[in-house]
């Protein structure tokens, strides 16, 4: 899902800018929020948003998320396979396919 590199790149880049007494869990979840309602406010208006904002903002929520990741030391390839196979036991494509009901009223 994510190469080292781009992992590498991150940390680089905040070391860098000793920014790594910022990265707490806390501060990185509130992060996330945050620019997860700025990508949210690019479809404010309509479903026709603009593909460079939603580009950058989604780049935002994305590098927030895999520094509180690694913070947590915790593989995102990992995190989201378990969650998937999960999600996929809650979901079985028997009752699920073609449907956006929750899981509990399928």
């Amino acid at each position: 899902m994510t190469s080292d590199s781009v992992m590498d790149t991150l940390r680089a880049f905040a070391a860098e800018r000793e920014w790594h007494q910022f990265h707490t869990p806390e501060n990185l979840a509130k992060s996330i929020s945050i620019e997860a309602a700025e990508l949210l406010e690019c479809f404010q208006w309509g479903p026709d948003a603009d593909r460079d904002e939603v580009a950058g903002e989604l780049a935002d929520v994305l590098t927030y998320a895999l520094h509180l990741a690694d913070q947590l030391d915790l593989d995102p390839e990992e995190i989201v396979r378990a969650k998937l196979e999960r999600t996929r036991v809650k979901y079985p494509v028997e009752k699920a396919k073609g449907r956006s009901t929750k899981y509990d009223r399928l």
